[in-house]
This record gives C-alpha cells, sequence and structure tokens, in this order.
C-alpha cells in the first residue's frame, strides 16, 4: 500500500510538475514584461486556485474535463477516453493547484532581471526568443528552480482536487494523501504515521531547497 501510493505520487508529481514549469515561465514572463487589455484580470483569475478550495477547484475540472464537458467532451470524442479517475487526473489536478507557485516565483524572477540588459541584447541584433534563452533564462534561473521546487511539493501534497478529479483507487489513483486518509480512517496508524512521516520529510527538503535558492549566488 505504501509502496504502491508512494510511485503512484512521485508519478503524479513529476507529472504535474512537467506540465506547469514550461507553462509558468513562459505565463511569467508575458505578465512580468508585456502590457495588454485584461493583464490583471489574466493574473488574478490564474491565480485563484491558491485561494479557492481545492474541492472547488477539482469541481472545475471536472465540469471541464468529464465526459459531458467541453475538453473531456473533445477527448472522448476522438480517443474514448477523458483524464477523469486516472493517475493523468491526479497530474492534472495536482498542476493547476500547484501552478500559482511557480507561476508568482517564476515572475518575480523575471522581474528581477534588468531589463537593459535584454534591451542590449536586441541591440546587437539578438531575437527576441534568443534574448529569452541566452540572457532571460539563466538570469532567472534560481526563482524558476524554486518555483519548481515549490510546485513538485504542492503536487505531493494534493488531496482535495485529486480525490474530486481522479478518485481514490488503490494502485491507480491513490496517492500519499489519499492514502493517510483512508489509513486514518480504518485505524491503522502506523500506516498513516509512515506515510505522514514520507510526506513531512519531502516537505524539510523542499524548505531547505528553497531556502538555500533564495540565498544570494556568491
Amino acid at each position: 500500500m505504501i509502496l504502491d501510493a508512494l510511485r503512484l505520487t512521485v508519478i503524479s508529481a513529476f507529472g504535474a510538475t512537467a506540465l506547469v514549469v514550461p507553462l509558468g515561465c513562459i505565463t511569467a514572463y508575458l505578465l512580468a514584461r508585456s502590457r495588454f487589455p485584461g493583464r490583471d484580470l489574466l493574473d488574478t483569475v490564474l491565480m485563484l486556485p491558491l485561494v479557492l478550495p481545492p474541492t472547488v477547484t477539482g469541481y472545475y475540472i471536472v465540469v471541464l474535463f468529464g465526459k459531458n464537458g467541453f475538453i473531456g467532451g473533445m477527448l472522448d470524442a476522438l480517443w474514448g477516453w477523458t483524464p477523469l479517475f486516472h493517475i493523468t487526473g491526479a497530474a492534472l489536478a495536482s498542476a493547476i493547484v500547484a501552478f500559482p507557485l511557480m507561476l508568482r516565483t517564476a515572475r518575480s524572477a523575471f522581474e528581477a532581471v534588468p531589463r537593459e540588459l535584454e534591451l542590449t541584447s536586441y541591440t546587437l541584433g539578438v531575437s527576441p526568443l534568443r534574448t529569452w534563452w541566452r540572457v532571460t533564462l539563466p538570469l532567472a534561473r534560481r526563482g524558476i528552480f524554486a518555483g519548481a521546487i515549490l510546485a513538485f511539493a504542492r503536487a505531493s501534497g494534493e488531496f482535495g482536487a485529486t480525490l474530486m478529479v481522479a478518485g481514490n483507487i488503490k494502485g491507480r489513483t491513490q496517492t500519499l494523501p489519499l492514502a493517510i486518509y483512508e489509513a486514518f480512517i480504518i485505524g491503522d496508524d502506523r500506516t498513516a504515521t509512515i506515510m505522514v512521516l514520507l510526506l513531512t520529510l519531502l516537505s524539510l527538503v523542499v524548505i531547505f531547497a528553497t531556502l538555500r535558492l533564495g540565498k544570494p549566488a556568491s
């Protein structure tokens, strides 16, 4: 039970992080450097999962990705499949809940990069995309790594949205937080304690790594 839950937690968290990091970096850069109508509204909507109850976020995901939903309906029509009650759904739910952490951290990192360096690169004939890749991204990398670590940890600990979207199916979608809840409900304190300690250790490692990345480079 513990090993299966740990395996599914790692799969879900890595899948969520793989979604969150590229999307978070692109969106964070656009919000940090661009000015366009509706920018503040977009920023507000993207940060909503940070303050909404996870069950509410999970409900929205079910509405969108269920067989009768806008996205889920298309997936079902094309491939006869939706991410609901599948480990993919757990990764998706975790990614959406963790996205604001990645977005906020990456945006702060991009805003800390001096704009003059990018402008100098442009005057030397370097394209905006190449400038982003060769100048902006390396200078913001510490903040991006910190955001990725925070997103991974948040995805690892996600409970409410995962339960709504993927269910609590042993060996298929039951991650550590879900397994802890089940073990507690049935009175298996020993198993619950072991899994709680695993997630606590992960949290300590994440906090330590984030603090280290937050220090100025020597």
